[in-house]
This record gives structure tokens, C-alpha cells and sequence, in this order.
């Protein structure tokens, strides 16, 4: 996915839309704060959520962090190859290292995240 068409929260998740589906995963941002990645617990597959409820969690030899959905909805899957090995979250956030796909309940909610501009002008702590 490219960066500069993606929807970012405020929490460094972002959502790649296509249709009514939203790739989502954390930012490059958010990787590099956390570290090597050593652990990434997926959602359920079916599970309900809205926006900015915990979708999982990822750990790193630094820290746990949670990962929100930037979107409400059901989750449809999830990148299992994680399980075996989170360094795609590192390596490569914004392709092989998303973390679930959510349908969305409500599209205009992806609307109202901040495109890539919006995103890299916030102040990141």
C-alpha cells in the first residue's frame, strides 16, 4: 500500500480503503518508536469493533503497545503469518506487515481519519 493514499489515526493506526474493507496495521512512525517487534496477538476473525476500541496487542523488546481500530466494524481477517514471524511490521508496515482487515460499518468514519499529510504534520511524541 502507499503511505501517501492511506487514512491515519491520532494512536498510529492507519486504513487502507478499498470498497467497504479497511486494511489496517501500525505506522512506520509507531514501528520504529516500538522497536523490534517480537509478538503480535491478532484479533479474532468475526470480532465486532468500533472505533478506537482494541483490536490486539503487539510487544516488543521495548514495550506492549495495543493496536485500535481506526475504524468500527467486523474484523475478516487477519495476516496469520505474523504469528510465526511479526518482523513484517518492522520491515515492512505498509505491506506485508498489516495486521487485520476490518468491513467497515461505517465508511465515512475512514473519511474522517487524517490523510498523509494531516499525519506527518502532527506532532509525534
Amino acid at each position: 500500500m502507499n503511505p501517501e493514499t492511506l487514512r491515519y489515526s491520532e494512536q498510529h493506526e492507519y486504513a487502507g480503503v478499498e470498497g467497504n474493507t479497511a486494511t489496517c496495521g501500525i505506522t512506520d512512525y509507531a514501528q520504529g518508536s516500538l522497536g523490534d517487534i517480537t509478538f503480535v496477538e491478532l484479533p479474532d476473525v468475526g470480532k465486532e469493533l468500533k472505533k478506537g476500541e482494541e483490536a490486539c496487542a503487539i510487544e516488543s523488546a521495548k514495550a506492549a503497545s495495543s493496536v485500535y481500530a481506526p475504524v468500527s466494524g467486523k474484523i475478516v481477517a487477519v495476516n496469520e503469518a505474523l504469528e510465526d514471524d511479526p518482523a513484517p511490521v518492522n520491515d515492512d508496515p505498509y505491506g506485508d506487515g498489516w495486521i487485520f482487515k476490518i468491513e467497515m460499518a461505517d465508511a465515512s468514519e475512514a473519511e474522517q481519519l487524517m490523510d498523509a499529510a494531516a499525519y506527518d504534520a502532527i506532532e509525534k511524541e
